[in-house]
């Protein structure tokens, strides 16, 4: 199965309405509330596609109930290890008129050794349960040693498996440093660690650092992949035209398409790097993260892909 791993899990929370009045009152319905995280996302994305997956997350408090008995509820394997501190909330508000999204995300609670040695522990065990590809997203809780990330991709490739690493910062960089089979990125992420605007030299310094592959999504300019192969080398792939929707879950259907293809054994190029730009387009056209349209096969034949070898 692919494992995905969501250090951080949320209660993610959407609020619809027509227009945000900033500063005033707005009346909404009651919320949808479901199961989240970046990792979460993924692994939704992936059991609508049939694909076999189980979710890892550390939960906890009243919220942590709430997490579970939803993800009970959609159907989604899941390994939960319980934790003292309160599972934090992540608030999306979808303004239908604008087709803006604004997020409030909640900081993690500290978790202390033993929990983080529990977290470890059931890594390690799943890995030795048949994991094809471990996908590990989004941020740390508060206080978290950086070497986690660095250590679950060295722990998957002892086993001679893939890591997927979806994150941002310092834990990014440490993600290369350790070898990581795949990073995602997306373009200010990608500028903030590197100090560089550009998409090519951003990824020639993670991969000099000693990642495979990076993936950078570039927003309405589409998706690009470099591999270490040749590093001076990328594909990319976009949208004839931008679709409005809610991007939260972009990035995340990103990941899941790119752990399919690991876990199929495709090519990057050609099949892993279409399909992620589909899966992540049609994810913004769905209401909350963790789903795709079902346009998204059609959605695969109008992409514009492209590369810097074209004549």
């Amino acid at each position: 199965m692919i494992l995905t791993l969501t250090p951080n899990p949320a209660v993610d929370e959407t609020y619809g309405l027509q227009a945000l009045d900033v500063g005033g009152s707005n009346r909404v319905d009651a919320p949808h509330r479901r199961a989240g995280g970046k990792g979460l996302n993924v692994a939704r994305v992936l059991h609508s596609q049939g694909l076999p997956v189980i979710a890892l997350a550390p939960v906890g408090g009243a919220n942590g109930r709430v997490f579970a008995k939803e993800l009970e509820a959609a159907g989604v394997a899941h390994s939960l290890v319980h934790v003292a501190p309160e599972t934090r909330r992540s608030m999306a508000v979808v303004e239908h008129g604008t087709g803006r999204t604004t997020v409030l995300n909640e900081r993690g609670g500290a978790l202390d050794g033993h929990e983080w040695d529990s977290l470890r522990a059931q890594v390690i065990a799943l890995l030795d349960q048949g994991a094809t590809v471990l996908a590990a997203s989004g941020s740390l809780p508060e206080g978290a040693d950086e070497d986690f990330y660095p250590w679950c991709v060295r722990e998957a490739a002892r086993r001679g498996i893939p890591s997927i690493i979806d994150t941002s910062g310092p834990a990014l960089l440490a993600a290369a440093r350790a070898g990581a089979t795949v990073l995602k990125p997306n373009h200010h992420e990608l500028a903030e660690i590197t100090g560089t605007d550009s998409l090519q030299a951003g990824a020639a310094t993670l991969l000099a650092a000693g990642a495979k592959h990076v993936y950078a999504s570039a927003g309405e300019e589409g998706l690009f992949h470099f591999g270490a192969d040749a590093p001076a080398h990328w594909n990319g792939a976009r949208l004839r035209e931008p679709l409005v929707g809610n991007p939260t879950g972009a990035g995340d259907a990103v990941v899941a398409a790119i752990a399919a293809g690991l876990h199929l054994g495709a090519d990057h190029a050609t099949a892993i790097l279409p399909r992620a730009a589909a899966w992540s387009a049609s994810a913004v056209l769905m209401p909350t993260a963790g789903e795709l349209h079902a346009s998204h096969p059609e959605l695969a034949t109008t992409l514009v892909l492209s590369s810097s070898m074209a004549p």
